[in-house]
């Protein structure tokens, strides 16, 4: 075994001791729920990346990627003209300068997004949620209307998969709302995974399989850290499926898909411009100060320094690790789809194709400040009752996020 398997493997069980030391009730934490998390992560991890059969899975869905970026271009093509991939009326300086990310890249949110409401209507989504939420309440013992939550997640976004079971969110104990709130953290919605793998895919093969396996693994890994933090100490809270919208008719479905893919278009573009102004400003401060080897301070470099240790845990090695965690820092402060951008304009050699890879699924879920309001504002429209609670949980979330994502990086350097 190599010393940068046996580093992974060591910081997955520094990961859980962290989420341990930040309990609520150390005692009451359940060794079965440690256990049976790890075993669960591992066995998806396995069966995801190591047998034949999936990897032909990976290739599949690349390929459907593709069909949906084609897709996608058609219509933007044919809305925006060359602004949106159509034939350019005069020839590019070089390769990728007509590229424009506003009308190539953010639509591909509004055509999932409609994509992922037409899936709903026909009843495919809620069959596979089911079923992994019967996984989870038989492996991890939890509730039915965690299970249905947690496994939501996995294709909705952290305000959209509460929307599932709304009726039993009040009344969750205080560890299942928690676990739902860390779920949502640690977990990416269908709309963006098409538009992070395009980010991504010329730095990593088979990107969308990753990302998509990532979002997977990531759920057992936030389960565990939540119930660490935050021990179950009551009765588990049974619950049914419920349809987050109502469609009457597969075209209905396709509006009502293409109206939410359009207000979360306008919210990733506005928030795009205003986080990218805040880091110029910021950097454009700190080079007021005295240079740091030889270099100005930036926003950048400063969480690389502070966040190198933890992504050394995942198995990154010291040499890459403070590129690593600047990498990390800009996800937790801003967001991943930054980070992802980051990750994708790094030099050549930066990172080695295992660190890259680690660092995708580090990377992988929702947990970061914005992320923050946003889950807050939606949870205490879906359970007013329970507001304050809501807000006192909600910074340890994206804590609790940020772990369990890690906890996934560091599963994938075991493996790999």
């Amino acid at each position: 075994m190599s010393f940068a398997v046996l580093q992974s493997a060591f910081g997955l069980a520094a990961l859980v001791l962290i989420a341990w030391l930040l309990s609520e009730n150390r005692r009451a934490v359940r060794g079965r729920l440690v256990a049976v998390g790890l075993a669960l992560q591992f066995a998806l991890a396995v069966m995801l990346l190591k047998l034949p059969m999936f990897r032909d899975v990976f290739l599949v869905l690349n390929r459907a990627m593709e069909i949906l970026e084609e897709g996608t271009r058609a219509g933007t093509s044919f809305v925006f003209g060359y602004l949106g991939g159509g034939a350019l009326p005069f020839e590019e300086p070089y390769s990728g300068a007509a590229y424009i990310f506003a009308f190539r890249g953010l639509p591909v949110i509004v055509v999932t997004a409609a994509l992922s409401s037409l899936l709903y209507h026909w009843k495919i989504i809620p069959v596979l949620v089911r079923g992994l939420s019967f996984a989870l309440e038989r492996t991890m013992g939890i509730g039915g209307a965690l299970g249905i939550g947690c496994a939501a997640n996995i294709f909705a976004g952290m305000v959209e998969a509460p929307l599932f079971v709304r009726p039993y969110v009040g009344s969750m104990t205080r560890s299942e709302l928690f676990t739902l709130m860390t779920c949502g953290m640690a977990t990416i919605a269908g709309t963006v995974l098409v538009l992070y793998a395009g980010i991504i895919a010329p730095v990593l093969p088979d990107a969308l399989g990753h990302i998509l396996t990532a979002s997977l693994i990531s759920v057992p890994a936030s389960i565990l850290i939540a119930g660490v933090m935050i021990p179950e100490s009551g009765q588990p809270t049974l619950g049914e499926v419920s349809p987050p919208s109502l469609s009457r008719s597969s075209m209905d479905a396709l509006v009502q898909g293409a109206s939410l893919g359009v207000k979360v278009f306008i919210s990733v573009a506005a928030l795009l411009v205003v986080l990218l102004a805040m880091v110029s400003m910021c950097n454009q401060l700190l080079g007021l100060l005295p240079a740091i080897g030889g270099e100005a301070p930036t926003l950048q470099r400063i969480l690389g320094y502070v966040m190198a240790p933890l992504v050394w845990l995942t198995g990154i090695p010291w040499s890459e690790a403070h590129a690593a965690g600047s990498l990390m820092g800009t996800k937790i402060v801003l967001n991943e789809l930054l980070a992802y951008l980051d990750m994708a304009a790094l030099p050549a050699g930066t990172l080695s194709g295992r660190s890259t890879l680690i660092m995708t699924y580090s990377m992988c879920g929702f947990a970061n400040v914005g992320s923050l309001g946003i889950l807050i504002g939606g949870l205490t429209r879906i359970a007013p009752e329970r507001a304050g609670e809501i807000v006192e949980l909600g910074a340890r979330s994206v804590l609790a996020g940020v772990l369990a994502t890690m906890m996934t990086g560091a599963m994938v350097g075991v493996l790999m």
